[in-house]
């Protein structure tokens, strides 16, 4: 076992007793990362030099000014901007840009003394769920080289699962921290929106977007959203709701908890593997104390097609932005305006970004606004309503995180019933704005399947509660790919 693969808890008895410097866990992240990375292919920019620098001012600092995540290394995905490290959303547009700030999250991680071991590949904009659309290399995962590690958080969900790195942030617009989590096997969380700051993070959908932690352990988790949560000025759509103790309530006890699980969710289109793994769930849930009931979220069959009216027309006014004038891509030899506008933007983005433009532009048009994002709106209602009513009565609602295991490179999923289940599991999460957390809960032909536990608004300590007490009876997080065996 290495470093990088200890919880946040063993690491920091072991930096206490000093057994361990900040350095030495510092070097075995990026021994894990050049060892690795050449196969999975998750870091875009390692900070090699910077990292090493902050890791030996950090091991002057006195033990009582240590918090619990202090000293430990973290990526961070290339769309929150990083100051004087380049930040690309893995475009050719933002190829060169290296921003003069940092995220309002990286501020967070840095005062709690965390250090940044580089930048993750992604999905160009965070448009896609296999991170095939990065404009510079395609991510693998580490149970399986040949198949993708899900979207667009694919490099922040690779390099914690293949053990280059115990924490990860990723970015969540319609499932993308909680399906590549899925697909590699570890915890990804979706904090209700509004939890974190959305300042510093290069906008898809604004009102969908939201950042997320990614880890190993349930624990660990609730450790890095407690860090990066919270009120900020930056921010006006930030909530000023108090910040809980998540690993506080992390007792095991689920004795008198409520759980609502959608037929829906266990409906056609879900691989008869992941039914079998999640109703074995419900039933360690169950002789925890839990008690289960199937339920209905009715207008969720709505959710796909109200996603992409909403999340491409914003993505359709966000990306304006980039248009070879101030900074980004320009080509050379133009020689008026108007070819800068065209030539940046049809030679920077990539096709799957310019699709959803296209898209997006659409349904704003006069012609089409009240037909199309309009109506979608309000159908966002519906869904949002759908889950309050359901949390009127239950404590959480369970289910698959995504409807098959990890699919090959290269291979498109055809089955327009398996398209609609994934996007039915993931989708209406962040069309309510609420939060939801993917736990590994088995395995099928080797590769990982991943539970969801969705919650009420601000209600993150009761899905850390209940996916810690799942977790903890189980053993499914425990077993780690076979790439990084041996490593010492």
């Amino acid at each position: 076992m290495t470093l990088t693969t200890k919880t946040a808890t063993e690491l920091q008895k072991l930096l206490h007793n000093r057994e361990v410097s900040v350095k030495e866990v510092t070097e075995d992240a990026l021994k894990q990362v050049a060892k690795l990375d050449g196969q999975v292919q998750a870091f875009l920019t390692v900070t090699e030099e910077a990292a090493l620098s902050k890791a030996e001012q950090l091991d002057n600092a006195p033990m009582e000014n240590r918090g619990p995540l202090f000293g430990l290394p973290i990526g961070i995905k290339d769309n929150i901007v990083t100051k004087g490290v380049t930040t690309t959303c893995a475009s050719k547009m933002l190829e060169n840009f290296v921003p003069v700030y940092d995220a309002t999250v990286v501020e967070k991680i840095n005062d709690a003394g965390m250090i940044s071991i580089g930048k993750l590949n992604m999905d160009e904009f965070a448009m896609g769920s296999t991170t095939e659309r990065s404009a510079f290399k395609t991510t693998r995962n580490p149970w399986n080289l040949e198949t993708v590690p899900g979207g667009s958080s694919g490099g922040s969900a690779a390099a914690v699962a293949a053990g280059e790195i115990p924490f990860a942030l990723g970015t969540d617009t319609g499932g993308s921290v909680r399906q590549p989590a899925a697909f590699c096997g570890i915890v990804g969380m979706k904090p209700t929106y509004g939890r974190v700051s959305r300042h510093g993070l290069v906008a898809f959908a604004s009102s969908l977007d939201q950042i997320g932690p990614l880890t190993r352990t349930v624990e660990d988790n609730a450790l890095l959203l407690q860090a990066i949560a919270g009120i900020d000025r930056h921010d006006s759509s930030s909530s000023d709701k108090a910040v809980e103790n998540y690993s506080a309530g992390l007792t095991g006890d689920l004795k008198g908890m409520k759980i609502a699980v959608p037929k829906e969710y266990l409906g056609e289109g879900v691989a008869e593997d992941v039914k079998a793994a999640v109703r074995k769930a419900l039933n360690v849930m169950e002789s925890l104390g839990a008690t289960w009931e199937e339920v209905t979220l009715p207008h969720s069959k709505y959710a796909s097609p109200t996603y992409y009216a909403i999340a491409t027309a914003e993505a359709s006014s966000n990306l304006a932005r980039f248009d070879g004038i101030r900074y980004g891509y320009r080509p050379e030899g133009v020689t008026n305006l108007d070819e800068i506008y065209t030539r940046s933007r049809a030679e920077g983005f990539g096709e799957e970004v310019k699709k959803r433009i296209f898209y997006g532009t659409y349904a704003l048009s006069a012609d089409h606004h009240e037909d199309l994002y309009v109506k979608a709106q309000k159908v966002r209602a519906l869904i949002a309503q759908d889950f309050a009513t359901l949390f009127d009565k239950y404590d959480l609602i369970v289910g698959p995180t995504s409807a098959t295991t990890a699919y090959k490179i290269g291979g498109v999923v055809h089955d327009p019933i398996t398209l609609y289940a994934n996007d039915l599991l993931t989708v209406p999460v962040n069309l309510a704005g609420i939060p939801a957390l993917s736990v590994p809960c088995g395995f099928a032909d080797g590769l990982p399947i991943g539970l969801q536990f969705i919650g009420n608004h601000f209600d993150e300590m009761t899905i850390y509660k209940a996916a810690h007490a799942y977790e903890q009876a189980t053993d499914f997080h425990k077993q780690t790919p076979s790439i990084g065996e041996g490593n010492e």
